[in-house]
Protein backbone atom coordinates (compact mmCIF):
# COMPACT_ATOMS: atom_id res chain seq x y z
CA UNK A 1 0.00 0.00 0.00
CA UNK A 2 1.41 3.82 -1.02
CA UNK A 3 2.44 5.68 1.65
CA UNK A 4 -0.09 8.49 2.82
CA UNK A 5 1.71 11.91 2.98
CA UNK A 6 -0.64 14.88 5.36
CA UNK A 7 -1.73 17.70 3.11
CA UNK A 8 0.30 20.87 2.99
CA UNK A 9 -2.42 22.88 4.68
CA UNK A 10 -2.47 21.16 7.66
CA UNK A 11 -0.26 23.47 9.52
CA UNK A 12 -0.02 26.38 12.10
CA UNK A 13 -2.91 27.95 10.60
CA UNK A 14 -5.98 26.37 9.89
CA UNK A 15 -8.54 28.71 9.71
CA UNK A 16 -11.05 28.84 12.53
CA UNK A 17 -13.50 29.37 9.33
CA UNK A 18 -12.72 25.30 9.34
CA UNK A 19 -14.71 24.46 11.95
CA UNK A 20 -17.93 26.20 11.93
CA UNK A 21 -20.02 24.36 9.98
CA UNK A 22 -20.16 20.60 11.51
CA UNK A 23 -19.42 17.91 9.16
CA UNK A 24 -22.20 15.93 10.31
CA UNK A 25 -25.89 16.12 11.85
CA UNK A 26 -26.00 15.79 15.30
CA UNK A 27 -27.58 12.91 15.74
CA UNK A 28 -25.01 10.80 13.68
CA UNK A 29 -26.32 7.39 12.14
CA UNK A 30 -27.28 4.11 13.02
CA UNK A 31 -24.32 1.77 14.59
CA UNK A 32 -22.48 0.70 11.48
CA UNK A 33 -22.64 4.08 9.76
CA UNK A 34 -19.04 4.09 8.78
CA UNK A 35 -17.70 0.66 9.13
CA UNK A 36 -20.39 -0.99 7.63
CA UNK A 37 -23.13 -3.47 9.57
CA UNK A 38 -23.10 -3.90 12.89
CA UNK A 39 -21.67 -6.34 14.91
CA UNK A 40 -21.21 -7.93 18.67
CA UNK A 41 -17.84 -9.55 17.67
CA UNK A 42 -14.77 -7.96 19.73
CA UNK A 43 -11.35 -7.38 18.05
CA UNK A 44 -7.84 -7.70 19.45
CA UNK A 45 -5.47 -4.93 19.42
CA UNK A 46 -1.72 -5.01 20.38
CA UNK A 47 -1.36 -2.22 23.76
CA UNK A 48 0.90 -1.68 26.70
CA UNK A 49 -0.05 -1.18 30.06
CA UNK A 50 -0.78 2.72 30.42
CA UNK A 51 0.95 4.30 33.06
CA UNK A 52 -1.66 6.12 34.65
CA UNK A 53 -5.32 6.04 35.50
CA UNK A 54 -7.24 6.55 32.11
CA UNK A 55 -8.17 10.29 32.72
CA UNK A 56 -7.52 12.44 30.05
CA UNK A 57 -5.38 15.22 31.37
CA UNK A 58 -3.08 12.46 32.76
CA UNK A 59 -2.65 10.18 29.47
CA UNK A 60 0.04 11.46 27.14
CA UNK A 61 1.51 8.04 26.24
CA UNK A 62 0.33 5.79 23.37
CA UNK A 63 -0.49 2.65 25.40
CA UNK A 64 -3.17 4.95 27.74
CA UNK A 65 -3.63 7.05 24.56
CA UNK A 66 -5.44 4.43 22.87
CA UNK A 67 -7.87 3.52 25.28
CA UNK A 68 -8.59 7.07 26.16
CA UNK A 69 -9.52 7.81 22.58
CA UNK A 70 -11.73 5.08 22.24
CA UNK A 71 -13.64 6.34 25.66
CA UNK A 72 -13.65 9.69 24.89
CA UNK A 73 -15.05 12.16 21.84
CA UNK A 74 -13.60 15.72 21.89
CA UNK A 75 -14.42 18.98 20.35
CA UNK A 76 -12.94 17.93 16.85
CA UNK A 77 -11.06 14.93 15.78
CA UNK A 78 -8.83 13.88 12.68
CA UNK A 79 -9.88 11.43 9.40
CA UNK A 80 -8.22 8.83 9.61
CA UNK A 81 -6.47 8.81 6.43
CA UNK A 82 -5.09 12.41 5.85
CA UNK A 83 -5.27 14.24 9.59
CA UNK A 84 -7.81 16.42 8.16
CA UNK A 85 -9.59 18.40 11.68
CA UNK A 86 -13.11 17.99 11.50
CA UNK A 87 -15.96 18.99 14.44
CA UNK A 88 -17.12 16.30 16.59
CA UNK A 89 -18.79 17.29 19.64
CA UNK A 90 -18.62 21.37 18.50
CA UNK A 91 -21.36 22.41 16.58
CA UNK A 92 -19.01 25.73 15.98
CA UNK A 93 -16.05 26.94 16.63
CA UNK A 94 -15.71 31.06 16.02
CA UNK A 95 -13.62 33.43 16.20
CA UNK A 96 -12.85 37.17 14.89
CA UNK A 97 -9.04 37.86 16.57
CA UNK A 98 -7.94 34.30 17.22
CA UNK A 99 -7.68 35.17 20.68
CA UNK A 100 -11.62 34.71 21.72
CA UNK A 101 -13.19 31.79 20.61
CA UNK A 102 -16.93 31.09 21.07
CA UNK A 103 -17.58 27.19 20.98
CA UNK A 104 -21.60 25.82 20.59
CA UNK A 105 -22.03 21.82 21.22
CA UNK A 106 -24.04 19.76 19.44
CA UNK A 107 -27.46 18.73 21.05
CA UNK A 108 -28.17 15.42 22.56
CA UNK A 109 -24.42 14.31 23.64
CA UNK A 110 -24.38 12.32 26.90
CA UNK A 111 -21.91 10.39 29.08
CA UNK A 112 -21.90 6.63 28.80
CA UNK A 113 -23.85 7.26 32.65
CA UNK A 114 -26.79 9.06 30.21
CA UNK A 115 -26.08 12.47 32.21
CA UNK A 116 -25.77 15.29 29.66
CA UNK A 117 -21.99 16.56 28.31
CA UNK A 118 -22.68 20.28 28.57
CA UNK A 119 -20.24 23.15 28.24
CA UNK A 120 -19.66 23.01 31.99
CA UNK A 121 -18.39 19.71 30.96
CA UNK A 122 -15.41 21.26 29.44
CA UNK A 123 -14.75 23.77 31.61
CA UNK A 124 -14.47 21.65 34.83
CA UNK A 125 -12.63 19.19 32.89
CA UNK A 126 -10.60 21.85 31.45
CA UNK A 127 -9.98 23.70 35.24
CA UNK A 128 -9.65 20.12 36.59
CA UNK A 129 -6.38 19.52 33.96
CA UNK A 130 -4.76 22.72 34.91
CA UNK A 131 -4.62 23.19 38.41
CA UNK A 132 -1.00 22.27 38.93
CA UNK A 133 -1.90 20.42 42.44
CA UNK A 134 -3.96 17.73 40.28
CA UNK A 135 -0.62 16.86 38.54
CA UNK A 136 -2.11 15.95 35.32
CA UNK A 137 0.91 15.60 32.65
CA UNK A 138 -0.97 17.58 30.08
CA UNK A 139 -1.78 20.45 31.96
CA UNK A 140 0.77 22.65 29.72
CA UNK A 141 -1.86 22.13 26.43
CA UNK A 142 -3.98 24.42 28.23
CA UNK A 143 -1.15 27.26 28.97
CA UNK A 144 -2.76 29.49 25.97
CA UNK A 145 -6.03 29.92 28.24
CA UNK A 146 -6.26 33.46 29.92
CA UNK A 147 -6.05 32.28 34.17
CA UNK A 148 -3.62 29.45 33.66
CA UNK A 149 -0.93 30.65 35.50
CA UNK A 150 -3.27 31.55 38.06
CA UNK A 151 -4.08 27.87 38.44
CA UNK A 152 -0.26 26.30 37.63
CA UNK A 153 2.91 27.21 39.53
CA UNK A 154 5.84 25.27 38.93
CA UNK A 155 7.85 23.31 41.47
CA UNK A 156 11.17 25.20 42.06
CA UNK A 157 13.62 22.46 42.37
CA UNK A 158 11.80 19.29 40.99
CA UNK A 159 9.26 16.88 42.24
CA UNK A 160 12.06 15.37 43.97
CA UNK A 161 13.39 18.52 45.67
CA UNK A 162 12.61 19.66 49.03
CA UNK A 163 10.77 22.86 47.89
CA UNK A 164 7.08 22.48 47.35
CA UNK A 165 5.13 24.19 44.21
CA UNK A 166 3.47 27.36 45.75
CA UNK A 167 -0.12 27.19 46.14
CA UNK A 168 -1.97 28.19 42.86
CA UNK A 169 -3.88 31.61 43.73
CA UNK A 170 -7.02 30.55 42.14
CA UNK A 171 -8.71 26.94 41.22
CA UNK A 172 -10.24 28.29 38.20
CA UNK A 173 -9.45 29.72 34.65
CA UNK A 174 -10.30 33.03 34.26
CA UNK A 175 -10.53 33.09 30.52
CA UNK A 176 -13.05 30.04 30.72
CA UNK A 177 -16.92 31.43 30.55
CA UNK A 178 -20.25 29.34 30.09
CA UNK A 179 -22.86 30.86 28.22
CA UNK A 180 -25.62 28.64 28.43
CA UNK A 181 -25.59 24.77 28.73
CA UNK A 182 -24.30 24.13 25.39
CA UNK A 183 -22.25 27.45 24.51
CA UNK A 184 -19.46 28.34 26.06
CA UNK A 185 -16.41 31.30 25.60
CA UNK A 186 -12.58 30.49 25.69
CA UNK A 187 -10.21 33.78 26.58
CA UNK A 188 -6.66 33.30 25.48
CA UNK A 189 -3.38 34.90 26.89
CA UNK A 190 -2.56 35.79 23.23
CA UNK A 191 -3.72 34.90 19.84
CA UNK A 192 -3.02 31.62 18.83
CA UNK A 193 -4.38 30.38 15.71
CA UNK A 194 -3.75 26.71 16.08
CA UNK A 195 -6.35 26.81 18.98
CA UNK A 196 -8.98 25.17 16.80
CA UNK A 197 -6.91 22.74 15.48
CA UNK A 198 -5.33 21.42 19.04
CA UNK A 199 -9.02 20.60 20.46
CA UNK A 200 -8.94 17.36 19.19
CA UNK A 201 -5.92 16.20 21.62
CA UNK A 202 -7.27 14.64 24.38
CA UNK A 203 -6.12 17.03 27.39
CA UNK A 204 -9.42 19.01 25.44
CA UNK A 205 -11.74 15.80 26.25
CA UNK A 206 -14.95 16.46 28.92
CA UNK A 207 -15.60 14.62 32.09
CA UNK A 208 -18.90 14.29 33.66
CA UNK A 209 -19.87 14.75 37.39
CA UNK A 210 -19.22 11.61 38.93
CA UNK A 211 -15.75 11.93 38.11
CA UNK A 212 -15.25 14.87 40.54
CA UNK A 213 -17.83 13.03 42.35
CA UNK A 214 -15.58 10.19 43.21
CA UNK A 215 -13.04 9.76 41.58
CA UNK A 216 -11.17 6.59 43.07
CA UNK A 217 -14.88 5.29 41.77
CA UNK A 218 -14.48 6.82 38.10
CA UNK A 219 -10.74 5.53 38.25
CA UNK A 220 -11.94 1.98 38.75
CA UNK A 221 -14.72 1.86 35.83
CA UNK A 222 -13.78 5.26 33.67
CA UNK A 223 -17.12 7.26 32.19
CA UNK A 224 -16.42 9.05 28.82
CA UNK A 225 -18.62 10.36 26.08
CA UNK A 226 -16.83 8.37 22.99
CA UNK A 227 -18.08 5.64 20.61
CA UNK A 228 -16.41 3.21 23.23
CA UNK A 229 -17.28 2.55 26.71
CA UNK A 230 -15.35 0.53 28.80
CA UNK A 231 -15.51 -2.91 30.20
CA UNK A 232 -12.82 -3.85 31.88
CA UNK A 233 -9.42 -3.94 32.90
CA UNK A 234 -6.49 -6.51 33.86
CA UNK A 235 -3.40 -4.84 35.01
CA UNK A 236 -0.69 -6.45 32.88
CA UNK A 237 -2.92 -8.17 30.59
CA UNK A 238 -5.87 -6.42 28.88
CA UNK A 239 -8.30 -3.51 28.97
CA UNK A 240 -11.57 -4.14 27.16
CA UNK A 241 -13.95 -1.46 26.14
CA UNK A 242 -17.48 -2.15 24.12
CA UNK A 243 -19.17 0.04 21.29
CA UNK A 244 -21.67 2.74 22.80
CA UNK A 245 -24.38 2.55 20.69
CA UNK A 246 -25.46 5.93 21.80
CA UNK A 247 -22.68 8.18 20.49
CA UNK A 248 -23.61 10.64 18.51
CA UNK A 249 -21.09 10.77 16.49
CA UNK A 250 -21.17 10.85 12.63
CA UNK A 251 -18.48 7.98 12.09
CA UNK A 252 -19.81 5.18 14.14
CA UNK A 253 -17.86 1.98 14.36
CA UNK A 254 -19.45 -1.49 13.30
CA UNK A 255 -17.24 -3.61 15.55
CA UNK A 256 -19.07 -3.90 19.11
CA UNK A 257 -15.65 -4.25 20.80
CA UNK A 258 -11.82 -3.68 21.53
CA UNK A 259 -9.81 -5.86 23.73
CA UNK A 260 -6.37 -3.94 24.02
CA UNK A 261 -3.88 -6.98 24.95
CA UNK A 262 -0.73 -6.13 26.41
CA UNK A 263 2.32 -8.62 24.98
CA UNK A 264 5.35 -9.25 26.82
CA UNK A 265 7.15 -9.23 23.81
CA UNK A 266 6.78 -7.77 19.91
CA UNK A 267 7.77 -11.40 18.77
CA UNK A 268 5.09 -13.02 20.70
CA UNK A 269 2.10 -10.70 18.93
CA UNK A 270 3.38 -10.84 15.75
CA UNK A 271 3.47 -15.29 16.13
CA UNK A 272 -0.73 -14.54 17.22
CA UNK A 273 -0.89 -12.44 14.20
CA UNK A 274 0.33 -14.66 11.74
CA UNK A 275 -1.71 -17.27 13.67
CA UNK A 276 -5.03 -15.15 13.48
CA UNK A 277 -4.95 -15.09 17.12
CA UNK A 278 -4.03 -11.34 17.14
CA UNK A 279 -6.64 -9.69 15.22
CA UNK A 280 -4.15 -6.05 14.88
CA UNK A 281 -0.27 -5.37 15.48
CA UNK A 282 0.30 -1.58 15.11
CA UNK A 283 4.55 -2.23 14.60
CA UNK A 284 6.38 -5.45 13.34
CA UNK A 285 9.23 -6.59 15.20
CA UNK A 286 12.17 -5.95 13.69
CA UNK A 287 13.31 -9.68 13.15
CA UNK A 288 10.53 -9.35 10.37
CA UNK A 289 11.17 -6.39 9.11
CA UNK A 290 14.66 -7.97 7.26
CA UNK A 291 13.76 -8.56 3.74
CA UNK A 292 9.91 -7.38 4.03
CA UNK A 293 9.21 -10.64 5.60
CA UNK A 294 6.47 -9.80 7.24
CA UNK A 295 4.76 -9.00 3.65
CA UNK A 296 5.46 -12.91 3.25
CA UNK A 297 4.44 -13.79 6.69
CA UNK A 298 1.04 -11.31 6.28
CA UNK A 299 -0.04 -11.52 2.28
CA UNK A 300 -2.46 -8.58 1.80
CA UNK A 301 -2.82 -8.05 5.41
CA UNK A 302 -0.16 -5.64 5.88
CA UNK A 303 0.85 -2.09 5.54
CA UNK A 304 4.16 -0.03 5.03
CA UNK A 305 3.21 3.74 5.65
CA UNK A 306 4.19 7.07 6.86
CA UNK A 307 2.87 8.87 9.86
CA UNK A 308 3.30 11.43 12.10
CA UNK A 309 5.84 10.32 14.14
CA UNK A 310 9.92 10.76 14.78
CA UNK A 311 12.04 8.61 17.05
CA UNK A 312 14.81 10.66 19.09
CA UNK A 313 17.42 10.23 22.03
CA UNK A 314 16.73 12.61 24.69
CA UNK A 315 19.39 14.02 27.29
CA UNK A 316 18.46 14.17 31.37
CA UNK A 317 20.16 17.71 31.72
CA UNK A 318 19.63 17.71 35.32
CA UNK A 319 22.35 15.66 35.00
CA UNK A 320 25.30 17.48 35.66
CA UNK A 321 27.81 15.15 32.93
CA UNK A 322 25.16 15.51 29.84
CA UNK A 323 25.08 19.89 30.34
CA UNK A 324 27.97 20.67 27.93
CA UNK A 325 26.27 20.50 24.38
CA UNK A 326 29.51 19.51 22.53
CA UNK A 327 29.21 16.70 24.12
CA UNK A 328 25.28 16.13 22.87
CA UNK A 329 26.75 17.35 19.69
CA UNK A 330 29.56 14.93 19.47
CA UNK A 331 26.80 12.00 20.15
CA UNK A 332 24.74 13.18 17.05
CA UNK A 333 27.56 13.36 14.96
CA UNK A 334 28.60 9.54 16.01
CA UNK A 335 25.70 7.85 15.08
CA UNK A 336 25.27 6.50 11.28
CA UNK A 337 21.55 6.66 10.87
CA UNK A 338 21.55 5.32 7.60
CA UNK A 339 23.65 2.23 8.92
CA UNK A 340 21.16 1.88 11.97
CA UNK A 341 18.23 1.79 9.75
CA UNK A 342 19.82 -0.76 7.10
CA UNK A 343 20.81 -3.27 9.62
CA UNK A 344 17.59 -2.90 11.97
CA UNK A 345 14.55 -2.05 9.90
CA UNK A 346 15.85 -2.82 6.57
CA UNK A 347 15.61 0.64 5.18
CA UNK A 348 12.13 1.27 6.29
CA UNK A 349 12.65 4.44 7.92
CA UNK A 350 13.77 7.73 6.94
CA UNK A 351 16.89 9.02 8.79
CA UNK A 352 16.46 12.96 10.61
CA UNK A 353 17.69 15.75 9.85
CA UNK A 354 15.43 18.08 12.14
CA UNK A 355 12.57 17.29 14.76
CA UNK A 356 9.59 18.31 12.07
CA UNK A 357 7.91 15.10 10.08
CA UNK A 358 8.34 15.96 6.32
CA UNK A 359 4.61 15.82 5.71
CA UNK A 360 4.14 18.83 7.92
CA UNK A 361 3.98 22.33 6.52
CA UNK A 362 7.38 24.27 7.99
CA UNK A 363 9.43 21.36 7.24
CA UNK A 364 12.59 22.32 6.15
CA UNK A 365 15.25 19.65 4.48
CA UNK A 366 18.40 19.81 6.33
CA UNK A 367 17.30 21.85 9.27
CA UNK A 368 19.21 20.14 11.22
CA UNK A 369 22.49 21.27 9.13
CA UNK A 370 25.88 19.04 9.69
CA UNK A 371 25.25 18.20 13.07
CA UNK A 372 22.95 15.04 11.96
CA UNK A 373 25.61 13.79 9.24
CA UNK A 374 27.53 10.77 10.65
CA UNK A 375 30.87 12.88 10.75
CA UNK A 376 33.27 10.66 13.17
CA UNK A 377 36.30 12.42 12.32
CA UNK A 378 34.54 15.46 14.08
CA UNK A 379 32.88 13.77 16.56
CA UNK A 380 35.72 12.59 18.18
CA UNK A 381 37.06 16.01 18.11
CA UNK A 382 34.46 17.14 19.92
CA UNK A 383 33.94 14.51 22.29
CA UNK A 384 37.42 14.67 23.25
CA UNK A 385 37.47 18.44 23.97
CA UNK A 386 34.74 18.18 26.74
CA UNK A 387 36.71 15.91 28.54
CA UNK A 388 34.21 13.01 28.95
CA UNK A 389 35.45 9.36 29.78
CA UNK A 390 32.43 7.79 29.27
CA UNK A 391 30.90 5.03 29.34
CA UNK A 392 28.08 6.18 27.26
CA UNK A 393 25.10 4.71 28.23
CA UNK A 394 21.18 4.76 26.58
CA UNK A 395 18.29 3.16 27.72
CA UNK A 396 14.93 2.00 26.68
CA UNK A 397 12.29 -0.12 27.03
CA UNK A 398 12.72 -3.92 25.48
CA UNK A 399 8.79 -4.33 25.08
CA UNK A 400 8.27 -2.29 21.99
CA UNK A 401 9.40 -3.38 18.37
CA UNK A 402 12.52 -3.32 17.24
CA UNK A 403 13.93 -1.23 20.44
CA UNK A 404 16.41 -3.26 21.73
CA UNK A 405 18.43 -3.80 18.38
CA UNK A 406 18.23 -0.16 17.24
CA UNK A 407 20.12 1.16 19.88
CA UNK A 408 22.54 -2.05 20.47
CA UNK A 409 22.96 -0.72 16.47
CA UNK A 410 23.25 3.01 17.87
CA UNK A 411 25.50 2.40 20.46
CA UNK A 412 27.77 0.25 18.47
CA UNK A 413 28.07 3.32 15.97
CA UNK A 414 29.44 5.49 19.07
CA UNK A 415 31.48 3.32 20.29
CA UNK A 416 33.45 2.71 16.69
CA UNK A 417 33.27 6.36 16.31
CA UNK A 418 34.12 7.81 19.68
CA UNK A 419 36.61 5.06 20.51
CA UNK A 420 34.58 4.73 24.33
CA UNK A 421 32.29 2.24 25.25
CA UNK A 422 28.49 3.20 24.81
CA UNK A 423 26.21 -0.04 26.69
CA UNK A 424 22.17 -0.34 25.96
CA UNK A 425 20.57 -0.73 28.82
CA UNK A 426 17.20 -2.46 29.10
CA UNK A 427 14.24 -1.64 30.39
CA UNK A 428 11.14 -4.13 30.38
CA UNK A 429 8.39 -2.44 30.24
CA UNK A 430 7.39 0.53 28.80
CA UNK A 431 5.74 1.87 32.17
CA UNK A 432 9.38 1.29 34.22
CA UNK A 433 10.96 2.93 31.90
CA UNK A 434 8.66 6.11 31.67
CA UNK A 435 8.82 6.04 35.39
CA UNK A 436 12.11 6.75 35.61
CA UNK A 437 12.13 9.71 33.01
CA UNK A 438 8.65 11.49 34.05
CA UNK A 439 10.07 11.46 38.02
CA UNK A 440 13.22 13.14 36.77
CA UNK A 441 15.45 10.32 37.52
CA UNK A 442 17.38 8.92 34.69
CA UNK A 443 20.66 8.49 34.74
CA UNK A 444 21.34 7.36 30.92
CA UNK A 445 20.19 8.83 27.80
CA UNK A 446 17.02 7.69 26.47
CA UNK A 447 15.02 6.74 23.77
CA UNK A 448 12.04 9.52 23.01
CA UNK A 449 9.84 9.63 20.29
CA UNK A 450 6.74 11.53 19.30
CA UNK A 451 3.76 11.11 17.96
CA UNK A 452 1.27 14.22 16.83
CA UNK A 453 -1.21 15.54 19.46
CA UNK A 454 -2.55 17.06 16.29
CA UNK A 455 -1.10 18.10 12.76
CA UNK A 456 0.86 21.26 13.71
CA UNK A 457 4.64 22.15 13.23
CA UNK A 458 3.72 23.77 16.80
CA UNK A 459 3.21 20.60 17.93
CA UNK A 460 6.86 19.30 17.76
CA UNK A 461 8.21 22.16 20.08
CA UNK A 462 5.92 23.44 22.18
CA UNK A 463 4.96 20.30 24.43
CA UNK A 464 8.81 19.01 23.85
CA UNK A 465 11.30 21.84 24.02
CA UNK A 466 9.51 24.75 25.99
CA UNK A 467 10.59 25.77 29.72
CA UNK A 468 8.39 22.80 31.80
CA UNK A 469 6.20 21.71 29.32
CA UNK A 470 4.51 18.73 29.70
CA UNK A 471 6.89 16.41 27.91
CA UNK A 472 10.32 18.22 28.02
CA UNK A 473 11.93 14.83 29.91
CA UNK A 474 15.33 16.39 29.44
CA UNK A 475 14.17 19.65 31.39
CA UNK A 476 16.07 21.34 28.79
CA UNK A 477 15.33 25.53 28.89
CA UNK A 478 16.74 27.85 26.77
CA UNK A 479 15.17 31.50 27.24
CA UNK A 480 15.80 32.35 23.50
CA UNK A 481 13.67 29.63 22.43
CA UNK A 482 10.74 30.48 25.05
CA UNK A 483 10.62 33.78 23.43
CA UNK A 484 10.43 32.52 19.77
CA UNK A 485 7.92 29.96 20.68
CA UNK A 486 5.69 32.56 22.22
CA UNK A 487 6.43 34.62 19.17
CA UNK A 488 5.23 32.05 16.94
CA UNK A 489 2.28 31.11 18.74
CA UNK A 490 0.89 34.76 18.85
CA UNK A 491 2.26 35.44 15.16
CA UNK A 492 -0.11 37.52 13.23
CA UNK A 493 -0.58 35.04 10.26
CA UNK A 494 0.02 31.51 8.91
CA UNK A 495 2.96 32.39 7.58
CA UNK A 496 4.83 34.74 10.21
CA UNK A 497 3.91 31.68 12.79
CA UNK A 498 5.94 28.63 10.72
CA UNK A 499 8.99 30.95 10.03
CA UNK A 500 9.69 31.76 13.98
CA UNK A 501 8.68 28.20 14.71
CA UNK A 502 11.29 27.44 12.15
CA UNK A 503 13.79 29.67 13.85
CA UNK A 504 12.94 27.77 16.74
CA UNK A 505 13.66 24.51 15.77
CA UNK A 506 17.13 25.77 14.80
CA UNK A 507 18.12 27.09 18.11
CA UNK A 508 17.23 23.59 19.48
CA UNK A 509 19.00 22.10 17.46
CA UNK A 510 21.81 23.74 17.59
CA UNK A 511 21.64 23.07 21.87
CA UNK A 512 21.04 19.33 21.32
CA UNK A 513 18.45 18.33 23.98
CA UNK A 514 17.60 15.77 21.93
CA UNK A 515 19.30 13.98 18.80
CA UNK A 516 17.18 13.05 15.71
CA UNK A 517 17.34 9.79 14.51
CA UNK A 518 14.39 8.90 12.43
CA UNK A 519 11.33 10.15 10.59
CA UNK A 520 9.03 7.55 11.45
CA UNK A 521 7.23 5.04 9.17
CA UNK A 522 5.07 2.22 10.48
CA UNK A 523 4.62 -1.42 8.73
CA UNK A 524 1.58 -2.86 10.85
CA UNK A 525 0.11 -6.65 10.24
CA UNK A 526 -3.76 -7.92 11.35
CA UNK A 527 -5.60 -11.00 10.91
CA UNK A 528 -7.52 -12.48 8.30
CA UNK A 529 -10.84 -11.44 10.27
CA UNK A 530 -10.03 -7.91 9.57
CA UNK A 531 -11.58 -5.69 6.55
CA UNK A 532 -11.36 -2.64 5.90
CA UNK A 533 -8.07 -1.60 7.92
CA UNK A 534 -6.81 1.74 7.89
CA UNK A 535 -4.24 2.80 10.07
CA UNK A 536 -4.23 6.65 11.02
CA UNK A 537 -1.46 9.45 10.64
CA UNK A 538 -1.57 9.02 14.56
CA UNK A 539 -0.14 5.33 13.94
CA UNK A 540 -3.41 3.94 15.11
CA UNK A 541 -6.01 1.16 13.62
CA UNK A 542 -8.98 2.94 12.53
CA UNK A 543 -11.87 1.67 14.94
CA UNK A 544 -14.37 3.43 13.09
CA UNK A 545 -13.71 2.29 9.26
CA UNK A 546 -12.58 -1.49 10.34
CA UNK A 547 -14.79 -4.25 9.77
CA UNK A 548 -14.62 -7.84 10.76
CA UNK A 549 -15.53 -11.40 9.90
CA UNK A 550 -17.06 -13.68 12.38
Amino acid sequence: MRSRRVAAWLAVGVSAALFTSACGGGGGEAAGGAGGEATDATISVNGSEPENPLIPGNTSEVGGGKVVNALFSGLVDYRAENAEPYNVMAESIETTDSKVYTITLKEGWTFHDGTPVTSQSYIDAWNFVAYSPNGQQNASFLSQIQGFADVNTADPDGAEGPEQAPQPAATEMSGLRAIDDRTFEVTLSAPFSVFPTTLGYRAFAPLPEAFFTDQAAWEANPIGNGPFRFVSRQPGVNIVVERWDEWKGEEKPSIGGVEFRFYESPDAAYADVIANNLDYLEAIPSSALVGQLFETDLPERSVNQTYLGNTTITFPLYDPKYQNPQLRQAISLAIDRAAVNDTVYNGLRVPADGYIPPSLDGYIAGQCGDLCAFDPARAKQLFDSTGFTGPIEISSNVDGAGNQEAFQAVCVSITNALGVPCNFVPVPTFGEFRTTINAFQATTIFRTGWVADYPSIENFLNPLYKTNASSNDGQYSNPQVDALLAQADAAPSTEAGIALYQEAERAVLKDMPAVPLFYSTVQAGWSDRLQNVTTTQFRELDLASVTVSE
